[in-house]
């Protein structure tokens, strides 16, 4: 684990996930963390994995510049610089998807290709790029359950419901294990605050990565699961279209959280994927 100084007060944490060959770079989803990717990492053959912890998320400060989109472009950029990575193949899930979409389009040819599950990608919604109002997910964030009587009282109620009871017991087990820390009393908190979750849900809608995506000119493979009306995994097949070297691939028996259910399958994909390359 190395730490990152990108601005004033914004300090990332940096995980090495293990292995050794050309470097795989992991971007998780909002209210996770890097090392909720150990068990896909623990799968991949023949790369050194890396994964940060994105501002506000993890071991990470949030700093002043905020949580708008663009912002975890530029910490993938960062780290991609602190480590030195030689074009690095990006691996990313939702808003982390979202990020290596938006870091290549910033810089391009920082990565060899990307392999993203259900990037966070919508065409922008009209306005000065304020948060919307009404969210659903920022509003389930606000609602959020943050502190729990040790880590095992965390990990039986994230497996009793939905969704995180589809979880491959190693992820579930890597998100809790990392995504909350001790009090002295014994009990465990969320490192991830509820309301800095839900402002990152209330800015998904104003990045332009839309817009850009034919600037993104490297392989890239847009994954998804289980098509549902609206959200990421509808747009899955109009951002690869949009892609110059996109390629749609449909995981059917999984949902959102694919990377998370069956980090079997996706280790398995991505190896295809980066053999291509």
């Amino acid at each position: 684990m190395r730490s990152l100084t990108v601005a004033p007060g914004t300090e990332l944490v940096i995980h090495e996930l293990g292995g050794d060959g050309p470097p795989a770079l992991f971007a998780h989803a909002t209210g996770f963390h890097g090392r909720v990717w150990q068990p896909v990492a623990s799968r991949l053959n023949g790369f050194r994995s890396w994964a940060p912890d994105l501002r506000a998320h993890g071991d990470s400060a949030v700093g002043p510049d905020g949580l708008r989109w663009e912002n975890f472009a530029d910490d993938l950029l960062a780290v991609v610089d602190e480590l030195g990575l030689d074009r690095p193949l990006g691996i990313g899930h939702s808003k982390g998807g979202a990020a290596l979409l938006l870091a290549e389009e910033r810089r391009p040819g920082t990565f060899r290709g990307l392999w993203c599950w259900e990037p966070v990608i919508m065409p922008p919604a009209a306005g000065n790029g304020a948060p919307v109002d009404g969210n659903p997910l920022a509003r389930s964030a606000r609602n959020r359950r943050s502190t729990f009587d040790s880590y095992e009282t965390a990990l039986r109620n994230f497996a009793s419901k939905p969704p995180m009871q589809a979880f491959h017991p190693e992820a579930l087990e890597a998100y809790v294990r990392h995504g909350f820390s001790a009090g002295p009393d014994g009990t465990v908190h969320l490192k991830c605050e509820p309301e800095h979750e839900a402002q990152v849900y209330e800015m998904a809608r104003h990045h332009q990565a839309f817009a850009s995506l034919g600037s993104v000119t490297c392989p890239v493979v847009i994954a998804r699961g289980a098509l549902e009306d609206g959200g990421p995994t509808a747009m899955a097949g109009p951002v690869a279209e949009r892609l110059p070297h996109g390629r749609l691939e449909v995981h059917d028996d999984l949902g959102h959280f694919g990377p998370m259910e069956d980090p079997d399958a996706v280790a398995a994909s991505i190896q295809a994927f980066a053999a291509t390359l």
